[in-house]
């Protein structure tokens, strides 16, 4: 299966889903990002320039993508904190999935404006779930949309299924337990962004976000979805 992850900022893979991510790989799957901002703003560094950042964090998205066996990287780079689904970012969105031609999109679900009490979500991670929505359905799998990419041999495809990571009502659940070291082991490739970066704290930390399941004596951790059939 060809998994295409879709997100705004370099590390919304690793802390949205990394555990689910580092399992697809391990079961054969394809699975490669497309990250769609610079993640331009993410610093309270009053030494850190921009543009630095933009080059700090891609290489920090490629090292962790490489901790979940994921090498093939795509960046954007639209500006962090001002992504709108307009019809320039649906064509790229358009483009990418035709070139990636996935059978399962992962992306960040447009409905969820914050997590019980625990904080507001991020503009971006709205956005882009809205922007992918309308890329999919109907732009990526019909012809008489963008037209002018089939010139350029972006044929129409369409994906058969959308995993919205981050959701407000789930319905699916991925069995991470096995692979949640090594979700904490990519987040913490992310050095600009977490404070702590140690793996086994970060762990820790993790868990306690992660739904939870006891069997035969030993707790199971579940990422999230919710899954829509295409």
């Amino acid at each position: 299966m060809n998994i295409l992850v879709i997100v705004a900022h370099p590390d919304d893979p690793e802390f949205f889903c990394g555990g689910s991510i580092a399992r697809w790989v391990q079961e054969g799957h394809h699975v490669e990002y497309l990250i769609v901002t610079s993640g331009d703003k993410g610093s309270d560094d009053p030494h850190m320039t921009p543009w630095q950042l933009v080059e700090t964090r891609r290489e920090e998205q490629r090292k962790a993508g490489a901790v979940l066996g994921v090498h093939d990287i795509t960046f954007l780079a639209y500006s962090d904190g001002e992504l709108f689904n307009t019809h320039d970012l649906q064509r790229d969105l358009v483009r990418e999935i035709r070139r990636a031609r996935p059978d399962r999109i992962v992306t960040l679900d447009p409905l969820t404006l914050h997590w019980g009490a625990r904080g507001i979500n991020h503009r971006d991670h709205r956005a882009i779930g809205n922007a992918v929505n309308d890329a999919i359905f109907p732009g990526s799998s019909s012809r008489f949309y963008f037209t002018e990419l089939l010139a350029d041999g972006y044929l129409p495809h369409p994906p058969r299924e959308v995993y919205y990571a981050g959701p407000s009502a789930p319905n699916t659940w991925i069995d991470v337990t096995a692979t949640i070291d090594l979700k904490a082991q990519a987040v913490c490739q992310h050095v600009s962004q977490v404070k702590e970066p140690d793996s086994a704290k970060v762990a820790d930390r993790l868990r306690t976000g992660l739904f939870r399941l006891l069997a035969d004596g030993q707790v199971q951790y579940w990422e999230a979805f919710r899954c829509v059939s295409l």
